[in-house]
Formats: C-alpha cells, sequence, structure tokens
C-alpha cells in the first residue's frame, strides 16, 4: 500500500475532506426532518380516523340536534387542521430536497476538481491505506449517496401526492406506508460511508 502523503494531491484531498464533513452535517439535517414527518403523519392518521368518527355520528338523534351547523363547521375545521398538517410535510418534504439538492452540489465540484487534476494516473485512484480510502471508492460512495437523497426524496413526494381527504382509510394508514420509507431510509449506505471515510477525516 501507498503511504497516506502519497494518496492524492493535497488540493483533492483536503475538497473530499470538506465534502464529506458537509455531506455528514447534511444528513444529521435530513435524519432530524424524517422524524419530523413521523410525527405529523401520526397526527394527520390520528385526525382521520376522528374525521371518519364524526362522520358516522348522527348528531339529529343527539342533543346537539339544535346546533344544525355543527357538523358542517366541524368538518370544515378538522379539514383546516389536516390542511395545516400537510402544509408543514410539504415544508418537511423541501428541507430534504433541500439536503438532496446541496449533496448533489457537492458531489458535481468534486467530479469537476478530479476532473481538472493533470498526472494522476488511473493506477492512483485505487491506491487505499489504512487512514485513507481509494479515490475509485470514494467517489462511487459519492454517487451512492446523491443517488440514495433522490431515491427517498422521490419517494416521500409519491406518498404525499396519495393523501386525499375523499379516503379517510388510507390516511389512517399513513403511519405504516411512512414505516416503509423509513426502512428504506435507514437501510442505507450514508451511515457505512460516514463510518468507512472517519479515519480518513479526522487524518486531516
Amino acid at each position: 500500500m501507498a503511504s497516506d502523503d502519497s494518496l492524492l494531491p493535497h488540493t483533492l484531498r483536503c475538497f473530499l475532506q470538506k465534502c464529506f464533513r458537509a455531506l455528514q452535517e447534511q444528513h444529521e439535517t435530513w435524519k432530524t426532518a424524517l422524524a419530523a414527518c413521523t410525527s405529523l403523519l401520526g397526527s394527520l392518521s390520528n385526525l382521520a380516523e376522528q374525521m371518519q368518527a364524526s362522520q358516522k355520528v348522527a348528531f339529529a338523534n343527539t342533543p346537539l340536534r339544535d346546533f344544525p351547523s355543527l357538523p358542517e363547521r366541524l368538518r370544515c375545521r378538522q379539514q383546516c387542521a389536516a390542511e395545516a398538517l400537510m402544509e408543514e410535510l410539504w415544508g418537511k418534504l423541501l428541507d430534504l430536497q433541500k439536503v438532496r439538492d446541496t449533496v448533489g452540489v457537492h458531489v458535481a465540484s468534486i467530479f469537476q476538481l478530479y476532473e481538472q487534476q493533470e498526472g494522476l494516473c488511473q493506477e492512483s485512484a485505487f491506491q487505499r491505506s489504512v487512514l485513507c480510502p481509494s479515490l475509485a471508492d470514494m467517489l462511487e460512495w459519492l454517487l451512492d449517496m446523491e443517488a440514495f437523497y433522490h431515491s427517498i426524496c422521490l419517494e416521500v413526494k409519491m406518498l404525499f401526492l396519495q393523501v386525499t381527504y375523499e379516503d379517510l382509510p388510507k390516511m389512517q394508514t399513513l403511519p405504516q406506508a411512512w414505516e416503509q420509507v423509513l426502512q428504506h431510509s435507514l437501510q442505507n449506505m450514508v451511515e457505512d460511508v460516514i463510518l468507512k471515510v472517519s479515519f480518513f477525516l479526522e487524518a486531516g
């Protein structure tokens, strides 16, 4: 194996370390947004259950029959609450998309810098050491991370687009559908990549 000092040009090495540190911070933002979605979707599911239950109430057969406008007012209030929750969810999707886009910018900048490296032979791109993964590995990991964020953002957007007030039973199953998204998100390589480059970052 080559020594750590000879693995990468200094400029490229510094940019890679800066990039992975930035992506590590972005991933924390990503996880925070996902956690917020979990809470909001739970609230939306509970609200859908309440909306469905209120539709089954025969207000005319209760003491509330003296308030004929109550069912409509209740429906409007519940729908407004649901719309407010959905607005928050779309805001969290924007947060996820911002992470996706930021990652894309960092990855593009690394590849642009890599293409500008004159005299970097192809063989050296596959050299690795205890502290420094190979350049080829790191470039591949960056592309995988970018693809991961794109995939999950699309999955989240498709789930949110399926929400409709005309299908309250389906709204109640949102937490279960979201759990599948989370499983896809948790079974990713981002955390693994961050772990793989931890020594490389500390060495900087």
